[in-house]
């Protein structure tokens, strides 16, 4: 399954932004997905994660109450809603599948992976 993420910008601390990634394969109700991101000269980190139907979600303690993730599977879409953005999420977004429909939060059980997305939070 081929990923392409979008959706990243520019935006003023205690900004919002939405990120989108749209999957390639019909299948995409059975995936998993996760978004990640990696910030200069810092290891990627796990963001947030939702399974096949988005009836369970997991944050990482960062972003959660200013996050959300959720899924349009008829058009194959994940998205993630960023509020009250902070200087310190500065990163390339990368969203994350695996056809296993379970909550996965660790990077290498993930087989797939778009392209990144900058998103730049100014102070």
């Amino acid at each position: 399954v081929q990923l392409q993420a979008s959706g990243g910008g520019l935006v003023q601390a205690g900004g919002s932004l939405r990120l989108s990634c749209a999957a390639s394969r019909r299948t995409f109700g059975n995936y998993a997905m996760a978004w990640f991101r990696q910030a200069p000269g810092k290891e990627r980190e796990f963001v947030v994660a939702i399974n096949w139907n988005g009836g369970a979600t997991y944050y990482a303690d960062s972003v959660k109450g200013r996050f959300t993730i959720s899924r349009d599977n008829a058009k194959n879409t994940v998205y993630l809603q960023m509020n009250s953005l902070k200087p310190e999420d500065t990163a390339v977004y990368y969203c994350a599948a695996d056809n296993g429909g379970a909550l996965k939060l660790r990077a290498y059980e993930y087989d797939y992976w778009g392209q990144g997305t900058q998103v730049t939070v100014s102070s």
